[in-house]
């Protein structure tokens, strides 16, 4: 049987129905329907569904959905269960920002090393791990088989060590970089952020409701 293609939007609001389920069940709510739960989140009661039905479905008519088991479910389809091994490049204001305050494992990540080209914050601590050299990146590749990299490095540096990590055994990039990866590779996922990008959205819905 031929696997569904599910969309881009699809997939980048299942996050978002974690997030917010995980809400709901500390406010101690079990159940929800489908309308309920849109009105909550601004979404249509039929694009969730719709949402819902490329994995399935899984509400029980006339009871709606259960919080608690349609977030397990949400997050076996992320995989935040699977504690995926991450390296994270570049220590800078962002880069220890990132591994400091983004709680990995509850997202499906276990960070489980740093490294920077500044040899006067190689050896310092950040999350609980030491900061270490370029020059180790290879070999703790070859020991460890971590799965994806963070990259907070300059957009001229990017490309070519993606590349790189690639031949290490990375297969998926979260880019801070500022530069859009280019893998001719179908095997390997890259997750570009543009933090930038998403401010300028609200400068220019801003600038439209000045315009009204």
């Amino acid at each position: 049987m031929e696997k569904q293609v599910i969309s881009t939007p699809v997939i980048r609001r299942l996050p978002r129905y974690y997030r917010f389920l995980g809400e709901l069940e500390r406010e101690g709510l079990v159940r929800i329907s489908s309308k309920e739960l849109a009105q909550r989140m601004g979404f249509s009661a039929s694009q969730i569904r719709q949402d819902f039905n490329y994995f399935g479905g899984f509400g029980q008519q006339g009871y709606g959905y259960h919080v608690g088991e349609l977030r397990q479910i949400i997050g076996d389809i992320l995989g935040v269960h699977k504690q995926t091994g991450v390296i994270l490049i570049g220590t800078g204001n962002l880069g220890k920002t990132i591994a400091s305050h983004m709680d990995f494992e509850k997202r499906g990540c276990k960070l489980i090393a740093l490294f920077d080209e500044n040899p006067l914050i190689q050896g310092t601590s950040t999350a609980g791990l030491t900061i270490m050299p370029m020059e180790s990146l290879e070999n703790f590749c070859q020991l460890h088989h971590p799965q994806a990299a963070v990259l907070c490095i300059p957009k001229h540096a990017a490309q070519q060590l993606a590349e790189k990590l690639i031949r290490l055994g990375i297969s998926g990039f979260w880019n801070f970089s500022h530069f859009d990866l280019k893998i001719n590779n179908p095997d390997v996922i890259v997750e570009n952020v543009h933090l930038g990008d998403s401010l300028m959205t609200l400068a220019y819905y801003m600038h439209q409701k000045e315009e009204e």
